[in-house]
C-alpha cells in the first residue's frame, strides 16, 4: 500500500491533491472558513471515493495551521467510510452501518484499522464503536476535530463521528499510543463533587480541586491553564494511565477535557524526558515493523503547543519521518481503541 500526503498553506484543495490519482480512501483536514467548500470540492474531484474529514491542523515534515491537507491511501487497500450520528444522544442507533462495513471489507485484527474523526462526545462514541470493533478485534485510532463538524463521503454532519475502515492487503497494521508523562511523587486523589456533563472536578480528597492543584505546584490561578501542559492529572486504568488535561478554572473547581466521576482515583503527572520517549516509540515501531508503508498519527493540540514552545516540533516531525511516509492530524482529544485520552499521541503503522 501507499500513503499520499500533500497540503496547501493557502487552502487551495486542487493544489493539495495535485498528482493524486486512483485513491481508495481520502482523509481531509481543513480550516474553519473553508471546510464546507473543501468537502464539496473533494467529492467533485473524487466522486464515490470513500472519504472522511474534519477541521484541524495537519502535518508531515511541517505543519499547516490554517490551510488544507489531504491524506490518501492507495495501491493495495480496501476501505469504507461512513458516519454515526447523534453521538451525544444515541450513536448506537447507527451501529449497523459500521457492522455492515466491517463485513464488506472482511475486517480482521491483523490487517484492519479504524480511523475516526469526531465532533465531540468522545467517550460515548468510543464505547459505541467498540461494541462493533471488538467482535473482530479491530483497533482504532482517531481524534476530535474543531468546529463541531465532520464529513463523510461528501456530506457534512454535526454531533457525529466519521469513521474509515482500512484493510491493508499487503501486510499487517498496528495501533500505538505514546504517553510523555510519568507519575509525580505519591500524590493520589479521590475525586468528588464532579459534574459529568461539564467534566468538572469539584474536590480532591475533600478539598477544593483548584486549591489542591495550586498548593502542590505553587502556581497562581492564572498559571493553571499553562501548567497543565507539564502537570496534567492521570487516571489509572490497570497498567495504563489515561491523561486528563485541565480546560479551565470554574470557581474553586477545575473543568477538564475528559470526564471524571465521583470516587475516581487520580494521580498527578509530570513531564518525562519526551525526547527519550519519542525515541523509544520509534525504536519499538522499527522492531515491530522492519518494513513500513506508512504511519498516520494524531497529536494532541497541547503536545503541539508544548513541543512548539520548547523548539522541538520540527525536530519531532523529522524524527517521525525517519519511519517513512508519516502524516497526521493535530486533534483536540485522542482515541486509542476504546480510550479517550488527552495530551497523547496515537498512531497506526502499516506494513
Amino acid at each position: 500500500m501507499k500513503q499520499f500526503f500533500a497540503m496547501s498553506q493557502r487552502g487551495d484543495l486542487r493544489e493539495a491533491v495535485h498528482g493524486l490519482s486512483n485513491p481508495q480512501l481520502i482523509l481531509l483536514m481543513s480550516n474553519n472558513n473553508q471546510f464546507e467548500k473543501h468537502v464539496k470540492e473533494l467529492e467533485e474531484l473524487y466522486p464515490k471515493v470513500p472519504s472522511i474529514g474534519c477541521i484541524g491542523m495537519c502535518y508531515d515534515t511541517r505543519v499547516t495551521e490554517s490551510g488544507v491537507g489531504v491524506v490518501a491511501f492507495l495501491n493495495g487497500v480496501k476501505a469504507a467510510a461512513n458516519v454515526l450520528e447523534q453521538v451525544s444522544v444515541m450513536p448506537v442507533k447507527y451501529i449497523r452501518r459500521l457492522e455492515k462495513d466491517l463485513r464488506e471489507i472482511n475486517a480482521s485484527q491483523a490487517d484492519t484499522i479504524c480511523i475516526d474523526f469526531c465532533a465531540g462526545n468522545d467517550a460515548c462514541m468510543l464505547t459505541t464503536i467498540h461494541t462493533a470493533l471488538r467482535h473482530r478485534n479491530v483497533s482504532l485510532v482517531g481524534g476530535t476535530g474543531d468546529g463541531g463538524k465532520v464529513s463523510a463521503n461528501g456530506k457534512i454532519y454535526e454531533d457525529s463521528v466519521a469513521y474509515a475502515l482500512i484493510k491493508n492487503l499487503g501486510g499487517k497494521v498496528k495501533a500505538y499510543k505514546e504517553n510523555i508523562y510519568q507519575q509525580m511523587g505519591n500524590y493520589r486523589f479521590i475525586a468528588s463533587g464532579t459534574d459529568k456533563a461539564r467534566y468538572i472536578i469539584g474536590s480532591l480528597n475533600g478539598k477544593p480541586a483548584r486549591q489542591v492543584y495550586q498548593d502542590i505546584l505553587h502556581v497562581t490561578e492564572h498559571q493553571i491553564l499553562t501548567q497543565t501542559f507539564k502537570n496534567p492529572f492521570g487516571k489509572i486504568n490497570g497498567d495504563d494511565t489515561c491523561i486528563i488535561s485541565i480546560k479551565e478554572v470554574s470557581g474553586n473547581a477545575l473543568a477538564c477535557f475528559r470526564q471524571v466521576n465521583d470516587s475516581d482515583v487520580l494521580v498527578l503527572l509530570e513531564l518525562a524526558d519526551y525526547r527519550k520517549v519519542v525515541h523509544d516509540t520509534i525504536q519499538k515501531i522499527r522492531t515491530d515493523f522492519p518494513r513500513r508503508s506508512a504511519v498516520f498519527s494524531i497529536n494532541c493540540l497541547f503536545r503541539y503547543k508544548l513541543f512548539s514552545e520548547n523548539g522541538y516540533m520540527q525536530e519531532y516531525l523529522k524524527e517521525m519521518h525517519t519511519l517513512g511516509d508519516h502524516a497526521g492530524l493535530v486533534g483536540y482529544g485522542e482515541h486509542y481503541n476504546n480510550q479517550f485520552v488527552n495530551q497523547s499521541m496515537t498512531c497506526v503503522v502499516f506494513e
